[in-house]
């Protein structure tokens, strides 16, 4: 049997859970899978689709292959129209290799969903003489997603959350090639969904790492209710837009009265100057999902946060350590009790993961959950709605002491955070300065944006500790 993975390119080793993959070095541009593949552009448009005359495809530094204006564009511009054909997607129907297929796509976890497009991604690469073959072959050789992280270099993103997803993600790989192998090893050739050619953990990675770091989950057929279900489909063209928050381009769907087939654009949502890349918002998202899905990390990205167990123990202590008299935490009275069960952190069903930094800076359960066990009076806590209870904005619902509590206990726990991580950030600085392999660079970015975050959350909240200190100072003099 042939393999979709060439063993002269790649890498295959695994160990324990990891993977050992070649990746490219931050200089240099991630390989396609073939040296010189189709012109994508015409391939575009010679399947009915529109490609604005000023859209190049241009090296985009250490992010890899782009779309740039050659010239300038303005707002408003339609810069790529892909006729409902040209995506790939799941298939609906089709002969027994698609059959056989859909019985592997039964075993991928709904979380995993890139995986299910993935093998739809696997088939259409082993074919020969595939419809989507121009558009795969200008896919990426290797991905920077930490699943391909040397074993070593996993452990350098020093981030508990994240070290458990990506063996989580490992592990299912290594079990799914086993499903895989056990369902297609005695196919006939013309049943076989990937042609007879061998699929392993590495291939399944791949294939699983291009649909998560390009796949857009768009509006698919009509169901019977009339609303449209959410289809992962991947856009060839449109995905070599860049991510930007602030991005000067848009997807669209369109479909006529006329014809019910469904037409994906890209639009111009200001004027784009020559020689800027497109870019196109891949969501208000933290760096743990851009590094585990897309494989890079976003400088001072507004939606960072660390994530943390609500722990009675744990915020005893770090109340404790703020000098936080009378904790209860650890033995809340039954009118607290029912707080926290409002707030799902208690409970069977209590949803324990609680979250500092992001937009809200503390998030809303864990404040509400802190004002409430620091009062000694229910009657004046109940008197509040949770809302009032969850926001920051809110100074000090249940009073100038209470507040003060709160947020030097909230700045203690930031305090034990930040010291499980071994390093300092001008540790981690130093070594990026050495210069490193692009999977250490990228751990090293993502773990001192995690402290960064941190120590921006602990001066917010000081800030406020000590304005309360003057209100608290002036109140007295009155």
């Amino acid at each position: 049997m042939s393999s979709l993975i060439n063993p002269t390119t790649t890498k295959t080793l695994i160990t324990s859970t990891t993977f050992r993959r070649q990746l490219t070095t931050s200089s240099t541009v991630a390989h396609r899978l073939v040296s010189n593949p189709p012109d994508l552009i015409k391939w575009v448009k010679t399947q009915g689709g529109f490609v604005h005359p000023f859209v190049k495809i241009a090296d985009s530094g250490p992010y890899g292959i782009g779309l740039v204006a050659h010239q300038d564009i303005p707002k408003g511009s339609e810069l790529i129209a892909l006729p409902e054909h040209v995506p790939l997607k799941f298939p609906d129907g089709g002969d027994g290799s698609h059959q056989n297929l859909v019985n592997l796509a039964r075993h991928v976890p709904e979380e995993l969903w890139a995986m299910k497009l993935g093998l739809k991604l696997l088939q259409e690469r082993a074919k020969t003489g595939s419809f989507w073959w121009p558009y795969i072959s200008n896919l990426p050789e290797t991905y920077t997603v930490p699943i391909f992280f040397p074993g070593e270099e996993i452990q350098n993103l020093q981030y508990a959350p994240l070290l458990h997803q990506v063996n989580k993600r490992c592990r299912f790989l290594l079990d799914f090639e086993k499903e895989v192998t056990r369902q297609v090893g005695e196919l006939k050739l013309q049943d076989h969904p990937f042609g007879g050619a061998d699929v392993d953990a590495s291939s399944l990675g791949w294939a699983m790492s291009a649909v998560s770091s390009r796949a857009f989950r768009l509006h698919g057929k009509a169901l019977q209710n009339g609303n449209r279900g959410d289809v992962p489909m991947m856009l060839p063209l449109i995905d070599m837009c860049n991510h930007s928050f602030n991005s000067n381009a848009e997807i669209v769907q369109e479909q006529s009265s006329s014809d019910p087939k469904m037409l994906v654009k890209v639009v111009a949502g200001m004027n784009i100057k020559e020689r800027e890349h497109m870019t196109l918002n891949y969501g208000c998202l933290g760096n743990d999902f851009f590094l585990l899905d897309y494989g890079f990390v976003v400088p001072s990205n507004p939606y960072e946060c660390i994530e943390l167990k609500y722990d009675g123990g744990l915020f005893d202590a770090a109340s404790m350590a703020a000098g936080v008299s009378n904790p209860s935490f650890s033995s809340p009275t039954p009118w607290q009790k029912q707080i926290l069960s409002k707030l799902n952190l208690e409970g069977e069903q209590a949803l324990l993961k609680v979250t500092l930094g992001g937009p809200e800076i503390v998030e809303g359960r864990l404040l509400a959950a802190l004002r409430a066990l620091l009062a000694n009076d229910a009657e004046t806590v109940q008197k509040h709605d949770l809302n009032t209870l969850k926001s920051l904005s809110n100074e000090a619902p249940l009073g100038l002491a209470n507040e003060t509590a709160a947020l030097r206990t909230l700045i203690a726990l930031c305090v034990i955070a930040l010291n499980h991580f071994p390093t300092k950030i001008m540790e981690d600085e130093a070594l990026l300065e050495k210069g490193v392999s692009t999977s250490t660079e990228l751990a090293l970015q993502f773990r001192i944006q995690k402290k960064s975050v941190i120590i921006d959350v602990m001066r917010d909240l000081t800030k406020r500790v000590k304005l309360l200190s003057s209100n608290e100072s002036l109140a007295s003099q009155i």
